[in-house]
């Protein structure tokens, strides 16, 4: 066995935070926890301190940190206590750690994520819009600094494994399997009707708010055509989604002679976060098996992009390349939260991208100041065009 790795999670207190924490506690042996960082889930994260001893914490909201900080100030041996964006970063570039597991919400990934990368850290992940965002400088960051970039999102890690020992063989198409969500029936009239509870009960997988209503809509799945595309090197026109409604074949590799290679499984987050934290090993089962003989039965079929429009607008706004897929992104967590908020109805969501990708300026290359740029104003545009009447 390999040496203890030392870790730090950044976005603990969320759905992939505590998977990824179930993993190390089954395994103590082969990690230690550097450092967390959370947002505001001060509970929780004292109970993580507790159990799992790390040497800094950093909190977003600067109430919630000082909760901590009072908390553990008394304790025998407390945790450094760092705050805001400033305090994510530092403890993403933690001197002791080996891997940094990124897993915080939506653009707040972006930033300590490069920060870690930039240190010379292992990453995993989990965070797929630092990529959407800012897909070409984190890559190219990645190659600058030599280090390995281990996708934790159950598509990319089933291709990652696909890919495993093809190198040099010619990639005809990746396929990114989805489940549909809970409105994959749905008629366009009663997608209207849709409320926030009803779309935050996914069929198949248990996740936070945001990425729950983003696979409710299909946007989940157009965020993660624009980070294949960015983690494999593979045009968008050779990248295809299709619903498979079991969520066990967790995505497909046709090579050029029409073989293809397919990744199965119970569907589990901890499996592709064990994948990457005992990378290059694997250890014992942490799902239940799949059992063939029980009639296991597969299905596949085409999504349909006149009802979710958001896969279409991911395509368009990654062909354009630059700073389009921040803005997508932006405006896609604005008019998320509006909908969850009940400010705005479902169809609202890839309504608001669109006329939001539609107003904003076109840039080719990006700097990552541009990126920044186009994030917030993508946001104020967002709120403007929630505000107006359609």
């Amino acid at each position: 066995m390999s040496r203890q790795k030392h870790l730090v999670l950044l976005g603990s207190t969320g759905s992939i935070g505590r998977s990824t924490l179930d993993v190390v506690a089954r395994h103590p042996e082969r990690f230690r926890v550097e450092a967390l960082a959370a947002n505001r889930n001060t509970g929780l994260l004292l109970r993580q301190i507790r159990k799992f001893k790390p040497r800094q914490v950093a909190m977003a909201n600067p109430e919630a940190a000082g909760r901590v900080r009072a908390a553990v100030r008394k304790w025998k041996q407390p945790p450094r206590v760092l705050t805001g964006e400033a305090g994510i970063r530092r403890v993403a570039v933690a001197s002791r750690a080996d891997l940094v597991l990124s897993a915080m919400v939506g653009s707040a990934g972006l930033l300590p994520t490069l920060d870690a990368i930039r240190a010379g850290k292992a990453v995993a992940l989990a965070n797929k819009e630092t990529l959407v965002m800012a897909g070409d400088l984190v890559m190219a960051a990645v190659r600058q600094h030599r280090v390995k970039l281990l996708p934790v999102d159950s598509e990319h890690a089933a291709l990652a494994q696909c890919l495993q020992g093809q190198a040099g063989v010619p990639v005809r198409r990746l396929v990114l399997t989805a489940s549909g969500g809970p409105f994959a029936k749905y008629p366009s009239a009663r997608l209207r009707r849709v409320t926030a509870a009803q779309a935050l009960r996914h069929p198949t997988w248990s996740m936070g708010p945001k990425i729950t209503i983003d696979s409710s809509t299909l946007m989940n799945k157009g965020l993660e055509i624009i980070e294949a595309h960015h983690l494999f090197n593979v045009p968008y026109d050779r990248i295809e989604v299709t619903i498979h409604p079991q969520s066990i074949v967790h995505s497909l590799v046709e090579f050029v002679d029409g073989s293809i290679l397919a990744q199965m499984s119970n569907p589990d987050m901890r499996l592709p976060i064990q994948t990457a934290l005992t990378e290059p090993e694997r250890i014992g089962h942490i799902v239940r098996p799949l059992d063939f003989r029980a009639g296991l039965k597969l299905e596949f079929r085409r999504p349909d992009t006149r009802r979710f429009v958001c896969l279409d607008l991911a395509y368009q706004a990654g062909r354009a390349g630059g700073t389009a897929t921040a803005v997508l992104n932006a405006a896609n967590e604005i008019a998320v939260q509006a909908f969850l908020d009940g400010r705005l109805d479902f169809p609202g969501i890839p309504r608001i991208i669109a006329k939001v990708l539609k107003r904003s300026p076109k840039q080719k290359k990006a700097t990552l100041a541009d990126i920044l740029r186009a994030n917030a104003w993508a946001r104020e545009a967002a709120e403007e065009e929630i505000l107006c009447k359609p």
